[in-house]
Formats: structure tokens, C-alpha cells, sequence
């Protein structure tokens, strides 16, 4: 199979399912058509007599309560509220009866996030596409899901743009999701009916998913090897997940099974000059981070960044995954995990799916730079 390509394979596939990238945050929540109208709007007013004199923005927050004061103050410094046709200066401008007010209200990003994007539905690898649903071969860098700091060029905002159909879904008729640096496969809902079935489907364990993973430092021991560690926010950053005590903080079981596919050809002369170190009880500080593993990941759970958190808390940090100590390696700049394996039962057909998607380029690339050996 060339690498990068994916295609369906055998109906009976190993490993248990869940995606790491389940969504957590519930999916009845219905994404906004994609056909309103996100135009700079236009409030217009007219001041009574009980305006006479009042501060313009004491105004602004009579006539338009559900907006901050922050906001508005916002309006006013960026031009967009006007007296008599005339940009407002400032917000303790006093205004006299009769006069027009107009507020320009401009579409924020969020407001746009839900618009179709041609560009991204014309890049998509769509493996496999019935009636009911899709499989995706997603492309590292590709957002999913619109969110603060990447409002457009999302999985999303493609899907809405290749077929009506994901425009009466919620979130399109996404169903989990991938990390924006992670590749590989993800099936997505084309009718209200599968979606929901996927979704059961996912949380009774039912959708099977294999994971290839590049890490730090060789394998040692036991293969295949459970991990089994509850994950939660970690209480030092709440920007990452991090292995958490239940007693103390909260989290919810996780449990990830690593299989070795293989070590990097530095491996034996790396674990002799940590041997060497350890022997000496000296610093390790200084051993030269060039022998990696290849790694088979299956889950038993789906907690966000279960693999990335579960492999750095064995030591075996993913490559280029710095929120949990990768580092770049073998030209692999993005964290080096990819969705192999999908398999499941079509949820309107009852047919025995399954597909692969081999490793796409860059992977790939750092194998061969690496010395680790992937069929």
C-alpha cells in the first residue's frame, strides 16, 4: 500500500476502539447554519427625550442590553457607532434628543466559523462515502472543529462545503475528532440517523481503532504492554492532560495497550551508554536522545490525548510532541501519531467495514531517517 493512501481491508480487525479524540463535550449542540447571513450589522435609534444628556455609552447599555460594556466600549473605539452620521469620539459623548444613532456590529471570527470552505472540501482524501456516511483519511495540520485560534479552514467548514447534507447536521455530522497534528481516519455521519448511531456506537466501545506512534528512546520490556493510568487536566497546567491520582484530583480511567514494532538501529548502543551512566550514577542528562521506538497503540478508552499522555508517562514521549517532551526528529516536525485502523459495524446496513491508512509521508520519511523499520 503506498504511504498516505488508505483503503478497506478485511472485515475482522484486532484492538478495541475508542478514539483518544472522542468528543467530551456532548453533540446535541447544533452549529449554526451556515447559510445566515454573517454581515456587519446595523442597529439604528433615535434618542427621546430621556437621553437628553446622558453619556453615550450609559445609551448604548439601555439600548442594547445583552451586550457588554466592554463590547460596546469596543464599538465605540473602532468607529462604529455614530452620531448624526458621525463616527463617536468617545463614550461620555452627551447626546441631545432627536438625534440618530447608528451601531455597526462586524462578524467576529466565531461568527464566521460555520461558513463553507471550498479550498479545504477539494483537499479532502475521502476513502469511502455512502449515502450515510464517510470515511476520512485527515491530513496532519487540518483542524477538525472550529475553536479560539482556528475559526476557519476547518474539517468542518470542508464538509460543509461538499455536500448539503452536513449542513442539516450538528457539527456537520462529525461524530469524534483527531488533534490537529494527528493523521489518519475518521468516519463522519452523513444523516441524522447514523450520526446518532455513531455516537452510540463510539461510547459503547463498539468502533474499533489502531494508532502507529513515533516515540523517544527504545522499547524495553514487556510487548504488548497495558497501560492502565486515570487521566484529568493536569493541576499544574491546565492546558494539557496529564496521569492524575482520583483520590486527589479529578479524571477518569484510561487504559492504552502499546505494542513494539520496532526499535530504532541506535537502540542497542544507546542502552549501553545508559547502562554505562547509570553504572557510574552520573547525570543522563548528556546521553544523546537517537534511538527511537515504532509503536502500536490500542485503546480501551477515550480520553483526550490518551495516547500522547499515557506514552510520555511510560517515558516514551511521542516525537515533535512538546506539550508532553517530544522533540523534533527525522525532518518530523508535527507530533508523530497517525490513525491506521477503522472498523466497525455500518450503523444502518449492519455490513462489517473496515479500513487502513498507511503511514503518510512525513512519517514515513522519519522512519527511514530514524532506522526504524515499518511494513
Amino acid at each position: 500500500m503506498s504511504s498516505g493512501t488508505a483503503a478497506p481491508i478485511a472485515a475482522h480487525e484486532s484492538g478495541h476502539l475508542s478514539a483518544e479524540d472522542e468528543l467530551d463535550d456532548g453533540l446535541e449542540l447544533a452549529s449554526p447554519s451556515p447559510d445566515a447571513a454573517h454581515q456587519t450589522q446595523e442597529h439604528r435609534f433615535t434618542t427621546g427625550h430621556a437621553h437628553h444628556g446622558e453619556r453615550l455609552d450609559r445609551v448604548l447599555a439601555q439600548l442594547l442590553p445583552d451586550s457588554s460594556r466592554s463590547f460596546l466600549q469596543q464599538l465605540i473605539d473602532s468607529g462604529d457607532v455614530l452620531i448624526g452620521g458621525v463616527s463617536a469620539s468617545k463614550a461620555s459623548a452627551k447626546l441631545k434628543a432627536g438625534q440618530e444613532l447608528i451601531v455597526r456590529q462586524r462578524p467576529l471570527p466565531q461568527d464566521t466559523a460555520f461558513h463553507p470552505d471550498a479550498a479545504v472540501a477539494k483537499a479532502l482524501n475521502v476513502v469511502f462515502e455512502d449515502p450515510h456516511l464517510m470515511i476520512i483519511n485527515k491530513a496532519p495540520g487540518l483542524v477538525v472543529h472550529p475553536a479560539a485560534g482556528n475559526w476557519s479552514g476547518t474539517l468542518l467548514n470542508g464538509l460543509l462545503a461538499h455536500h448539503e447534507c452536513h449542513t442539516l447536521l450538528p457539527r456537520a455530522g462529525i461524530v469524534h475528532r483527531l488533534d490537529k497534528d494527528t493523521s489518519g481516519l475518521m468516519v463522519v455521519a452523513r444523516t441524522r440517523e447514523a450520526m446518532d448511531a455513531l455516537i452510540r456506537m463510539i461510547a459503547a466501545r463498539e468502533v474499533k481503532r489502531q494508532y502507529l506512534a513515533m516515540a523517544h528512546y527504545p522499547w524495553q520490556g514487556m510487548s504488548p504492554r497495558q497501560v492502565d493510568a486515570p487521566i484529568g487536566r493536569d493541576p499544574r497546567n491546565r492546558q494539557r492532560m496529564a496521569v492524575v491520582d482520583l483520590a486527589q484530583y479529578p479524571g477518569k480511567e484510561a487504559t492504552t495497550d502499546f505494542e513494539l514494532l520496532s526499535n530504532s538501529e541506535h537502540s542497542a548502543q544507546y542502552l549501553r551508554r545508559e547502562d554505562a551512566h547509570k553504572a557510574s550514577k552520573t547525570s543522563t542528562d548528556e546521553i544523546s536522545a537517537d534511538a527511537f521506538c515504532l509503536l502500536r497503540c490500542n485503546l480501551h478508552t477515550g480520553r483526550t490525548h490518551q495516547i500522547r499522555v499515557h506514552a510520555a508517562y511510560v517515558h516514551h514521549p511521542l516525537i515533535a510532541d512538546a506539550i508532553y517532551g517530544g522533540r523534533p526528529a527525522g525532518g518530523l516536525e508535527r507530533q508523530g501519531l497517525h490513525a491506521e485502523r477503522l472498523a466497525f459495524e455500518h450503523p444502518i446496513t449492519g455490513e462489517e467495514m473496515a479500513f487502513e491508512a498507511g503511514l503518510p509521508p512525513d512519517m514515513r520519511s522519519a522512519c527511514e531517517v530514524l532506522g526504524l523499520g515499518y511494513n
